[in-house]
């Protein structure tokens, strides 16, 4: 043939998902298309009272083994793979009664739903298509003459151009749908590997690989002249994959991943102990606090750095009501994120009409195990996530004075933070918010230095002459190598420190923090963020 145009006369169907599955089949047949199927998917078309040929029909072969084996067939994958224009194919397919098959339509069983919901090896092992994915590569690999349908959404795209072209399809729109195909197989084979991976505890198989599915396409990446698009792995974790978008503008690349930071670092803060809010300007949170409601907890965020607040990202780990809704909308904001919100608070960010309001539906859990994937040249680097948690950790005193009981409610709320922010970090906190963050400098003593320039900074912004690190205390994520950033914070006013220890300089630190009456405690735990 020398147009690209193939009619579809024969179309093998073969579903989990049975959405739209008779409205597709009726419109098929009435084009004339002969339907063949298999085992559910063919009783739900003939339960339509459309004519429908088993699969079992077609190669003169029963299922068996439980459906195991089913469409492992020759005449199954020679209709596949036949090629039309290729004489030595059609020789084949006629000796061997092999019927060309020109639509596939699969989708595979549902292994990642039941890894989700938490069913036993057996079962997730049972949920994993063999039959599916082999037809698949076989008609994307020949879709010169085969078209291949693994998603839903594609059905009234393939009916409207048969509907153009009297019952065919061009190479363009095959084309694409066998792109589509084989990243359905790949992601597929990415999430059976990666579960199978942690089954057996194996932190790095010789073979990794990670998929995922368009939630949308953005407008551009960090800058304008970066392409970029959302993916969702279908981890089960709440968060901006997760959320619903009640109102706003479209998500942009830099909200997303400063969203994501938001949420994860709001999620350190148990709601059930206390309401807490975190506000991030550029991946950083620039204030994040404890209060006795989630207004109360914001507006001592905001108390923080209202400048770098402006046009930043909050999130809260508990329903946004009314009075929290009403303040955030006083400054520019671009986005909310929350396990859920009131219908009055929904209104109220109604009235900014460009804000976007997430909806999470929880919170992540913050021990939960998972991957956590940054790309580098030629490479991509696997970590497990961060879900190291202070209220786990073996606390040490290191110093002469042991913390006050306030002081260390402190210290642990600020090593939760330092866990957010990027290295090298430094916060001082107090009553349970941050007054001064200092985050991603080469070295820990500028960090300090910046944090408490912060809080000069914010007390000036309030009127006040005393900057708020008096008396508070300080985290670092990682071991203070020297004493001079102890120093710098102690000047600043901290009267207690939190920090991992191991330095070779532990005991230097350690006699600065006597000789100034500062308490200091080991976590034995170091907080990187890179």
């Amino acid at each position: 043939m020398t147009s690209s145009l193939r009619r579809i006369e024969r179309a093998l169907i073969s579903v989990s998902d049975k959405n739209g599955l008779i409205d597709f089949a009726r419109a098929l047949s009435d084009f004339g298309v002969e339907l063949v199927s298999t085992g559910g998917t063919a009783k739900a078309i003939a339960d339509a009272g459309l004519k429908v040929i088993d699969v079992a029909d077609l190669t003169d072969f029963p299922e068996m083994m439980d459906g195991r084996v089913k469409t492992l067939h020759p005449k199954v994958h020679g209709g596949l793979l036949g090629i039309r224009d290729n004489a030595e194919h059609k020789q084949a397919m006629q000796s061997h009664g092999i019927k060309p098959i020109d639509l596939l339509v699969v989708n595979l069983y549902p292994f990642e739903a039941t890894v989700a919901k938490g069913a036993n090896f057996e079962d997730c092992i049972e949920n994993i298509d063999i039959g599916g994915p082999a037809m698949i590569r076989a008609a994307a690999k020949n879709h010169d003459d085969v078209a291949v349908i693994v998603d839903a959404a594609d059905y009234a795209p393939l009916l409207a151009e048969m509907k153009a072209n009297s019952g065919a399809t061009a190479l363009a729109l095959r084309k694409s749908l066998a792109a589509k195909a084989y990243a359905r197989t790949g992601t597929y084979d990415s999430a059976i590997s990666n579960w199978f991976a942690d089954q057996l505890h194996d932190n790095a198989p010789t073979f990794r690989s990670f998929g995922g599915k368009l939630v949308e396409a953005l407008r551009y990446g960090e800058n304008p002249h970066q392409s970029a698009a959302f993916y969702a792995t279908g981890e089960k974790r709440f968060g901006v994959a997760s959320a619903r978008q009640v109102q706003g503008k479209q998500l942009s690349y830099n909200n997303i991943n400063d969203t994501d930071a938001a949420y994860e670092c709001v999620a350190e803060f148990d709601p059930a102990r206390t309401p807490a809010c975190v506000i991030v300007k550029h991946a950083n949170p620039c204030g994040v606090a404890e209060g006795s409601s989630l207004l109360e907890a914001y507006k001592k965020a905001l108390a923080c750095d209202s400048t770098s607040a402006f046009g930043g990202i909050v999130a809260l780990n508990g329903k946004l009501e009314a009075d929290a809704a009403r303040a955030i909308t006083e400054i520019f904001t671009e986005v909310i994120i929350a396990p859920d919100a009131s219908e009055e608070a929904i209104s109220i960010v109604g009235a900014k009409r460009n804000l976007r309001l997430l909806l999470a539906g929880g919170l992540p859990d913050r021990r939960a195990p998972g991957l956590m994937v940054k790309s580098v040249a030629g490479g991509l680097l696997v970590q497990s996530h961060d879900n190291a948690v202070v209220d786990d950790m073996q606390m040490k005193v290191a110093t002469k004075r042991k913390p006050t009981d306030a002081e260390m409610r402190d210290l642990a709320f600020a090593f939760r933070v330092a866990k957010h922010v990027k290295s090298n970090t430094i916060i001082y906190a107090k009553d349970r918010a941050t007054v001064g963050i200092g985050a991603g400098q080469m070295s820990r003593v500028d960090s300090a230095r910046i944090a408490a320039r912060k809080a000069q900074d914010a007390a000036a912004e309030a009127g006040s002459s005393e900057p708020m690190t008096r008396g508070s205390v300080v985290a670092s994520d990682a071991f203070f190598p020297f004493a001079d950033g102890l120093l710098v914070a102690i000047e600043a006013g901290a009267t207690a420190v939190i920090q991992p220890g191991g330095s070779m300089r532990d005991d230097e630190v350690i006699k600065a923090a006597d000789e100034h009456n500062v308490a200091m405690v080991f976590t034995g735990t170091r907080h990187f963020r890179h």
